[in-house]
């Protein structure tokens, strides 16, 4: 399982439920990288979606405490077990965690990879964060990618690898 993610210079991830910046070049990146797959995501991360709906072209199991919760297009999940036993037939490299932080704290012990965008600013307002990988024993950089700049900031893509695995 591999996780994705941009996180700001304090490891933030989001404000009120949004993404903290716009960076078309990381998208087409999310993109390329989650075709085809599975993503797993929390029903907060899904509203933030265009429309709420699921992102197409991969299969979207949620995961929601709401018994009643039903989206075209989703697999629904009651818990993080649940959505694991969905994604259980799913080859390794092709299931991604795609937020929100509680989903990615969570799950983050159990993946090999973290596709990182790594924003060289401070974000005002971030409420959402992501566990720093820096300082977390059994991740490494595996590479880093020369600096994108778009949209007013500069970013890099990080790729952490988990040693404990």
């Amino acid at each position: 399982m591999n996780a994705i993610v941009v996180v700001d210079q304090n490891w933030a991830i989001g404000c009120n439920g949004d993404l903290l910046f716009s960076l078309p070049t990381d998208m087409k990146r999310f993109r390329s990288l989650t075709i085809g797959g599975t993503v797993i995501l929390g029903r907060k991360t899904l509203d933030s979606f265009p429309g709420g709906r699921p992102l197409p072209k991969r299969r979207n199991i949620v995961i929601t405490r709401n018994v009643d919760f039903d989206r075209e297009g989703c697999e629904i999940a009651g818990s993080l077990q649940a959505a694991l036993e969905l994604a259980a037939d799913t080859e390794d490299g092709k299931l991604w965690v795609i937020g929100g932080g509680s989903v990615y704290a969570a799950l983050l012990s159990r993946c090999k990879r973290v596709y990182l965008t790594k924003v060289d600013a401070v974000a005002e307002g971030a409420d959402t964060f992501f566990p720093n990988l820096d300082k977390l024993p059994g991740w490494k950089v595996e590479a880093t990618s020369e600096p994108v700049e778009e949209n007013g900031v500069t970013y890099r893509f990080v790729d952490y690898i988990n040693t404990k695995l």
